[in-house]
């Protein structure tokens, strides 16, 4: 099956990408950039599963180091699924919203993703076969008060993963998007009781979802069975943007 490339594999969706494309037949390139410990779980994920890992630490904000990641994924092997998944928030109203709080989220959001996806097309479009998902969010597509910058970010790497699927499809290499809703991680760990009500009744599946809903879509989409399918937004959401 190749190397398959995770940002933000320490924890959360991307560990649990990780592991599901671990059991479909990947070795794994893990990045992360401050979790060391969680990435090695991973990794121990990884490799029970059968397949080789690989733990590299990543500022995808920073290009270089973007870069370095993908060289050294490419190492183990023909790279042939990028997950853009590395994310951070900084909520806020915009009205308080701080030009750093603004910018941080969008470097490591957006400008991460990019840097990620454009050292990973080049061997990509040689080979003339792989897949780019981009992790975005169902907030990049509805909006979410106090989340501006998140939103503004996760709605750039949809426009970027349509953009890319133009730019590449005539090579082989397909790029898609996957919106999660509301998932259970750290953040929507630290959801009030009152929220989390508000969010399951807004939800026709009345529950959240789990990083491994997210997983199998990704899965999904780096797979021969979506070998037709490119540019396209998946929502994994219960229901939340219909």
């Amino acid at each position: 099956m190749g190397v398959a490339l995770v940002t933000g594999g320490s924890r959360g969706i991307g560990a649990a990408c990780a592991t599901a494309l671990a059991g479909a037949g990947y070795d794994v390139a893990i990045g992360y950039v401050r979790d060391a410990d969680g990435a090695a779980r991973t990794a121990a994920a990884v490799e029970a599963a059968g397949r080789a890992s690989l733990v590299h630490q990543v500022d995808v904000a920073d290009e270089a180091s973007a870069s370095a990641f993908v060289a050294a994924a490419e190492a183990m092997g023909d790279l042939e699924a990028v997950i853009l998944n590395a994310g951070i928030t900084r909520d806020g109203l915009a009205m308080r919203m701080s030009a750093d709080d603004w910018g941080a989220v969008l470097r490591t959001n957006l400008d991460g993703a990019f840097f990620t996806a454009r050292a990973a097309m080049r061997g990509m479009l040689k080979r003339r076969s792989g897949s780019i998902v981009a992790v975005s969010s169902v907030v990049g597509i509805s909006g979410n008060a106090g989340q501006a910058n998140y939103a503004a970010a996760k709605a750039g790497m949809i426009g970027m993963a349509k953009s890319l699927a133009k730019e590449c499809g005539g090579r082989g290499v397909r790029v898609n998007a996957v919106a999660p809703g509301y998932i259970e991680t750290d953040m929507t760990a630290e959801l009030a009781d009152e929220q989390r009500a508000r969010l399951l009744d807004a939800t026709p599946l009345a529950r959240l979802g789990t990083p491994a809903d997210v997983a199998g879509a990704v899965v999904f989409l780096c797979s021969s069975a979506a070998a037709y399918v490119t540019g396209a937004v998946l929502p994994v959401d219960g229901g939340l943007s219909t």
